[in-house]
Protein backbone atom coordinates (compact mmCIF):
# COMPACT_ATOMS: atom_id res chain seq x y z
CA UNK A 1 0.00 0.00 0.00
CA UNK A 2 2.68 2.09 0.94
CA UNK A 3 4.86 1.66 -2.70
CA UNK A 4 1.29 2.79 -4.62
CA UNK A 5 0.45 5.75 -2.73
CA UNK A 6 1.08 8.33 -5.11
CA UNK A 7 -0.10 6.50 -7.54
CA UNK A 8 -3.50 6.32 -5.53
CA UNK A 9 -2.79 10.03 -4.39
CA UNK A 10 -2.17 11.26 -7.90
CA UNK A 11 -5.56 9.94 -9.39
CA UNK A 12 -7.31 11.18 -6.53
CA UNK A 13 -5.71 14.06 -7.28
CA UNK A 14 -6.89 13.89 -10.81
CA UNK A 15 -10.62 12.82 -10.42
CA UNK A 16 -11.19 15.80 -8.24
CA UNK A 17 -9.57 18.66 -9.50
CA UNK A 18 -10.06 20.27 -12.92
CA UNK A 19 -6.64 21.57 -14.18
CA UNK A 20 -6.73 25.35 -15.00
CA UNK A 21 -3.57 26.29 -16.29
CA UNK A 22 -0.02 24.75 -17.21
CA UNK A 23 3.47 26.59 -16.91
CA UNK A 24 5.78 26.82 -20.33
CA UNK A 25 9.15 26.68 -19.03
CA UNK A 26 10.94 28.17 -22.56
CA UNK A 27 13.84 28.60 -22.73
CA UNK A 28 15.79 29.29 -20.33
CA UNK A 29 14.44 30.96 -16.61
CA UNK A 30 18.30 32.97 -16.28
CA UNK A 31 16.18 36.58 -16.20
CA UNK A 32 19.77 37.99 -18.14
CA UNK A 33 18.73 36.34 -21.29
CA UNK A 34 14.98 36.76 -21.41
CA UNK A 35 15.60 40.48 -23.15
CA UNK A 36 17.80 38.60 -25.82
CA UNK A 37 15.47 36.13 -25.90
CA UNK A 38 12.37 38.51 -26.50
CA UNK A 39 14.63 40.55 -29.11
CA UNK A 40 15.92 37.67 -30.76
CA UNK A 41 12.13 36.25 -31.85
CA UNK A 42 10.19 39.18 -32.08
CA UNK A 43 12.56 40.29 -35.07
CA UNK A 44 12.24 37.20 -36.19
CA UNK A 45 8.26 37.45 -35.57
CA UNK A 46 8.24 39.99 -37.64
CA UNK A 47 10.53 39.61 -40.17
CA UNK A 48 8.15 35.95 -40.70
CA UNK A 49 5.04 38.53 -41.11
CA UNK A 50 6.14 41.33 -43.45
CA UNK A 51 8.38 38.93 -45.57
CA UNK A 52 5.69 36.66 -46.14
CA UNK A 53 3.17 39.22 -46.03
CA UNK A 54 4.81 40.66 -49.22
CA UNK A 55 5.02 37.98 -51.31
CA UNK A 56 1.27 37.38 -50.82
CA UNK A 57 0.88 40.96 -51.81
CA UNK A 58 3.36 41.11 -54.23
CA UNK A 59 1.38 37.75 -55.65
CA UNK A 60 -1.81 39.21 -56.13
CA UNK A 61 -0.93 42.39 -57.07
CA UNK A 62 0.71 41.31 -60.15
CA UNK A 63 -1.37 39.34 -62.92
CA UNK A 64 2.23 37.63 -64.45
CA UNK A 65 1.97 35.85 -61.18
CA UNK A 66 -1.54 34.61 -61.75
CA UNK A 67 -0.54 31.25 -61.69
CA UNK A 68 -0.71 27.86 -60.10
CA UNK A 69 2.95 27.63 -58.56
CA UNK A 70 2.49 31.35 -57.14
CA UNK A 71 -0.74 30.43 -55.82
CA UNK A 72 0.28 27.89 -53.77
CA UNK A 73 2.91 30.10 -52.61
CA UNK A 74 0.92 32.71 -51.53
CA UNK A 75 -0.95 30.07 -49.59
CA UNK A 76 1.75 28.94 -48.15
CA UNK A 77 2.87 32.18 -47.32
CA UNK A 78 -0.82 32.78 -44.94
CA UNK A 79 0.06 29.56 -43.33
CA UNK A 80 3.77 30.10 -42.53
CA UNK A 81 2.00 33.64 -41.10
CA UNK A 82 -0.52 31.41 -39.35
CA UNK A 83 2.21 28.69 -38.01
CA UNK A 84 4.51 31.61 -36.46
CA UNK A 85 1.51 33.01 -35.14
CA UNK A 86 0.01 30.45 -32.88
CA UNK A 87 2.90 29.68 -30.92
CA UNK A 88 5.71 33.25 -30.97
CA UNK A 89 2.90 35.94 -29.28
CA UNK A 90 2.20 33.94 -26.45
CA UNK A 91 6.02 33.37 -25.87
CA UNK A 92 6.96 36.95 -25.98
CA UNK A 93 3.86 38.22 -23.87
CA UNK A 94 4.97 35.64 -21.31
CA UNK A 95 8.21 37.12 -21.48
CA UNK A 96 7.17 40.70 -21.49
CA UNK A 97 4.65 39.93 -18.65
CA UNK A 98 7.90 37.80 -16.64
CA UNK A 99 4.89 34.52 -16.83
CA UNK A 100 4.91 31.26 -17.82
CA UNK A 101 1.42 30.89 -17.52
CA UNK A 102 -0.96 29.64 -20.51
CA UNK A 103 -4.77 28.50 -19.20
CA UNK A 104 -5.68 25.07 -19.85
CA UNK A 105 -8.55 26.67 -23.19
CA UNK A 106 -5.53 28.30 -24.56
CA UNK A 107 -3.55 25.37 -24.48
CA UNK A 108 -6.08 23.04 -26.43
CA UNK A 109 -6.91 26.38 -28.92
CA UNK A 110 -2.87 26.35 -29.22
CA UNK A 111 -2.68 22.86 -29.90
CA UNK A 112 -5.60 22.55 -32.18
CA UNK A 113 -4.37 26.03 -34.66
CA UNK A 114 -0.92 24.38 -34.27
CA UNK A 115 -1.48 21.18 -35.81
CA UNK A 116 -3.13 22.51 -38.00
CA UNK A 117 -0.94 24.98 -39.50
CA UNK A 118 2.10 22.69 -39.30
CA UNK A 119 -0.16 19.79 -41.42
CA UNK A 120 -1.36 22.38 -43.52
CA UNK A 121 2.29 23.31 -44.13
CA UNK A 122 3.07 19.51 -45.37
CA UNK A 123 0.23 19.63 -47.40
CA UNK A 124 0.79 22.43 -49.53
CA UNK A 125 4.55 21.55 -49.52
CA UNK A 126 3.07 18.31 -50.93
CA UNK A 127 0.88 20.08 -53.84
CA UNK A 128 3.69 22.35 -54.87
CA UNK A 129 6.21 19.04 -55.81
CA UNK A 130 3.03 17.49 -57.75
CA UNK A 131 2.56 21.28 -59.62
CA UNK A 132 6.38 20.87 -59.82
CA UNK A 133 6.00 17.09 -61.62
CA UNK A 134 3.16 18.43 -63.86
CA UNK A 135 4.97 21.36 -65.01
CA UNK A 136 8.27 19.71 -65.72
CA UNK A 137 7.28 15.69 -66.83
CA UNK A 138 3.98 16.90 -68.56
CA UNK A 139 4.49 20.63 -70.06
CA UNK A 140 2.28 20.14 -72.72
CA UNK A 141 -0.60 19.69 -71.10
CA UNK A 142 0.28 21.66 -67.57
CA UNK A 143 -2.72 24.39 -68.27
CA UNK A 144 -5.15 21.72 -68.83
CA UNK A 145 -4.26 19.36 -65.57
CA UNK A 146 -3.51 22.47 -63.62
CA UNK A 147 -6.33 24.31 -63.80
CA UNK A 148 -7.62 27.49 -61.57
CA UNK A 149 -10.23 24.90 -60.33
CA UNK A 150 -7.98 21.77 -59.70
CA UNK A 151 -5.96 24.35 -57.82
CA UNK A 152 -8.55 25.50 -55.92
CA UNK A 153 -10.11 21.85 -55.13
CA UNK A 154 -6.40 20.81 -53.74
CA UNK A 155 -5.67 23.77 -51.66
CA UNK A 156 -9.78 22.97 -50.24
CA UNK A 157 -9.25 19.49 -49.70
CA UNK A 158 -6.21 20.47 -47.78
CA UNK A 159 -7.90 22.94 -45.16
CA UNK A 160 -11.13 20.27 -45.03
CA UNK A 161 -8.92 17.57 -43.95
CA UNK A 162 -6.29 19.62 -41.79
CA UNK A 163 -9.31 21.20 -40.15
CA UNK A 164 -10.93 17.68 -39.44
CA UNK A 165 -7.73 16.35 -37.97
CA UNK A 166 -7.01 19.01 -35.66
CA UNK A 167 -10.30 19.00 -34.30
CA UNK A 168 -10.05 15.17 -33.59
CA UNK A 169 -7.45 15.50 -31.87
CA UNK A 170 -8.35 18.49 -29.75
CA UNK A 171 -11.25 16.79 -28.85
CA UNK A 172 -9.17 13.85 -27.71
CA UNK A 173 -7.42 15.66 -25.93
CA UNK A 174 -10.04 17.15 -23.79
CA UNK A 175 -10.82 14.03 -22.88
CA UNK A 176 -7.72 13.35 -20.82
CA UNK A 177 -7.31 14.18 -17.25
CA UNK A 178 -3.45 16.37 -16.14
CA UNK A 179 -2.14 15.80 -12.38
CA UNK A 180 -0.61 17.80 -10.47
CA UNK A 181 2.55 18.24 -12.86
CA UNK A 182 1.51 20.94 -14.93
CA UNK A 183 4.75 21.88 -16.18
CA UNK A 184 5.02 21.42 -19.99
CA UNK A 185 9.26 21.70 -20.77
CA UNK A 186 8.73 23.96 -24.47
CA UNK A 187 8.04 27.17 -25.45
CA UNK A 188 4.35 26.00 -26.51
CA UNK A 189 1.85 23.61 -25.70
CA UNK A 190 2.80 20.71 -28.20
CA UNK A 191 0.74 17.69 -28.85
CA UNK A 192 3.53 15.08 -27.61
CA UNK A 193 4.29 16.69 -24.23
CA UNK A 194 0.66 17.45 -23.27
CA UNK A 195 0.18 13.23 -23.73
CA UNK A 196 3.43 12.96 -22.03
CA UNK A 197 2.16 14.77 -18.74
CA UNK A 198 -1.03 12.57 -18.50
CA UNK A 199 1.54 9.39 -18.40
CA UNK A 200 3.64 11.15 -15.84
CA UNK A 201 1.32 10.57 -13.16
CA UNK A 202 -0.85 7.85 -14.94
CA UNK A 203 -4.03 10.33 -14.69
CA UNK A 204 -5.39 8.81 -17.96
CA UNK A 205 -4.97 6.31 -20.23
CA UNK A 206 -3.26 7.49 -23.45
CA UNK A 207 -3.27 4.38 -25.57
CA UNK A 208 -6.76 5.92 -27.61
CA UNK A 209 -4.49 9.17 -28.18
CA UNK A 210 -1.49 7.75 -29.11
CA UNK A 211 -2.65 5.45 -31.56
CA UNK A 212 -5.16 8.22 -33.37
CA UNK A 213 -1.70 10.37 -33.11
CA UNK A 214 0.09 7.70 -35.15
CA UNK A 215 -2.34 7.20 -37.40
CA UNK A 216 -2.57 10.79 -38.36
CA UNK A 217 0.93 10.88 -38.67
CA UNK A 218 1.26 7.79 -41.29
CA UNK A 219 -1.36 8.56 -42.85
CA UNK A 220 -1.55 12.69 -43.66
CA UNK A 221 2.41 12.84 -42.74
CA UNK A 222 3.30 9.66 -44.65
CA UNK A 223 0.98 9.83 -47.20
CA UNK A 224 2.25 13.56 -47.94
CA UNK A 225 6.05 12.85 -47.56
CA UNK A 226 5.78 9.52 -50.11
CA UNK A 227 4.01 12.00 -52.69
CA UNK A 228 6.96 14.60 -52.81
CA UNK A 229 9.33 11.61 -52.93
CA UNK A 230 7.46 10.22 -55.97
CA UNK A 231 6.81 13.33 -57.22
CA UNK A 232 10.54 14.29 -57.47
CA UNK A 233 11.76 10.21 -58.56
CA UNK A 234 9.96 11.10 -61.92
CA UNK A 235 11.21 15.08 -61.88
CA UNK A 236 14.75 13.65 -61.67
CA UNK A 237 13.61 10.90 -64.22
CA UNK A 238 12.63 13.76 -66.83
CA UNK A 239 15.34 15.74 -66.11
CA UNK A 240 18.20 12.97 -66.86
CA UNK A 241 16.87 12.69 -70.43
CA UNK A 242 16.93 16.53 -71.34
CA UNK A 243 20.09 16.60 -73.64
CA UNK A 244 21.22 20.11 -73.44
CA UNK A 245 22.49 21.41 -69.43
CA UNK A 246 20.76 24.50 -70.16
CA UNK A 247 17.50 22.82 -70.04
CA UNK A 248 18.60 20.23 -66.85
CA UNK A 249 19.73 23.30 -65.12
CA UNK A 250 16.38 25.32 -65.75
CA UNK A 251 14.33 22.19 -65.18
CA UNK A 252 16.34 22.10 -61.55
CA UNK A 253 16.64 25.41 -60.71
CA UNK A 254 12.50 25.42 -60.61
CA UNK A 255 12.10 23.18 -57.81
CA UNK A 256 15.35 23.98 -55.94
CA UNK A 257 13.84 26.45 -53.96
CA UNK A 258 10.72 24.15 -53.01
CA UNK A 259 13.44 21.30 -52.38
CA UNK A 260 15.15 23.72 -49.91
CA UNK A 261 11.97 24.22 -47.53
CA UNK A 262 11.08 20.59 -47.90
CA UNK A 263 14.36 19.11 -46.69
CA UNK A 264 14.51 21.87 -44.23
CA UNK A 265 10.91 21.53 -42.42
CA UNK A 266 11.01 18.23 -42.95
CA UNK A 267 14.63 17.14 -41.47
CA UNK A 268 13.93 19.53 -38.16
CA UNK A 269 10.50 17.98 -37.76
CA UNK A 270 11.85 14.34 -37.81
CA UNK A 271 14.50 15.21 -35.45
CA UNK A 272 11.90 15.93 -33.37
CA UNK A 273 9.29 13.25 -33.37
CA UNK A 274 11.34 10.35 -34.82
CA UNK A 275 14.15 10.39 -32.43
CA UNK A 276 14.20 8.79 -29.16
CA UNK A 277 13.32 10.71 -25.85
CA UNK A 278 16.84 9.03 -24.65
CA UNK A 279 18.95 10.77 -27.07
CA UNK A 280 18.26 14.36 -26.59
CA UNK A 281 17.69 16.69 -23.53
CA UNK A 282 14.40 19.02 -23.70
CA UNK A 283 16.95 22.19 -24.85
CA UNK A 284 17.46 20.19 -28.33
CA UNK A 285 14.34 19.73 -28.40
CA UNK A 286 13.24 22.73 -28.00
CA UNK A 287 16.20 24.05 -30.38
CA UNK A 288 14.85 21.62 -33.44
CA UNK A 289 11.57 22.94 -33.01
CA UNK A 290 12.24 26.53 -33.10
CA UNK A 291 13.65 25.25 -36.66
CA UNK A 292 10.64 24.64 -37.72
CA UNK A 293 8.12 26.78 -36.37
CA UNK A 294 10.29 29.83 -36.53
CA UNK A 295 13.35 29.51 -38.95
CA UNK A 296 11.62 28.00 -41.80
CA UNK A 297 8.85 30.05 -42.06
CA UNK A 298 10.90 33.31 -41.40
CA UNK A 299 12.99 31.91 -44.68
CA UNK A 300 10.24 30.94 -46.74
CA UNK A 301 10.28 34.36 -48.84
CA UNK A 302 14.43 35.05 -48.89
CA UNK A 303 14.20 31.08 -50.29
CA UNK A 304 11.42 31.57 -53.32
CA UNK A 305 12.70 35.18 -53.85
CA UNK A 306 16.66 35.59 -53.92
CA UNK A 307 16.93 33.13 -56.98
CA UNK A 308 13.47 33.66 -58.38
CA UNK A 309 13.48 35.81 -61.61
CA UNK A 310 9.78 36.46 -61.85
CA UNK A 311 9.31 37.22 -58.08
CA UNK A 312 12.53 39.47 -58.12
CA UNK A 313 10.97 42.07 -61.26
CA UNK A 314 7.40 41.84 -59.30
CA UNK A 315 8.81 42.98 -56.19
CA UNK A 316 10.21 45.70 -57.61
CA UNK A 317 7.37 46.89 -59.76
CA UNK A 318 5.38 46.48 -56.23
CA UNK A 319 8.21 48.68 -54.43
CA UNK A 320 7.73 51.33 -57.27
CA UNK A 321 4.40 51.41 -57.27
CA UNK A 322 4.02 52.02 -53.85
CA UNK A 323 6.73 54.63 -53.78
CA UNK A 324 5.30 56.28 -56.25
CA UNK A 325 1.84 56.18 -54.53
CA UNK A 326 3.06 57.71 -50.99
CA UNK A 327 5.01 60.77 -53.43
CA UNK A 328 1.45 61.16 -54.62
CA UNK A 329 -0.18 61.05 -51.20
CA UNK A 330 2.31 63.52 -49.76
CA UNK A 331 2.69 65.71 -52.53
Amino acid sequence: ITYFSPLLNCRHFCNDTQISEFILLGFSEEPELQPVIFGLFLSMYLITVFGNLLIILVVCSDSHLHTPMYFFLSNLSFVAICFTSTTIPKMLWNIRTQSKVITYEGCITQIYFFLLSAVLDIFLLTVMAYDHFVAICHPLHYTIIMNPQICGLLVLVSWIMCILNSLLQSLMMLQLSFCTNVEIPHFFCDLSQMTQLVVRCACSDTFLNDTVIYFAAAILGGGAFTGIIYSYSKIISCIRRISSTQGKYKAFSTCASHLSVVALFYCTVLSVYLSPASTHSSQSNITASVMYTVVTPMLNPFIYSLRNKDIKRALRRFIGMASLKCQLTSG
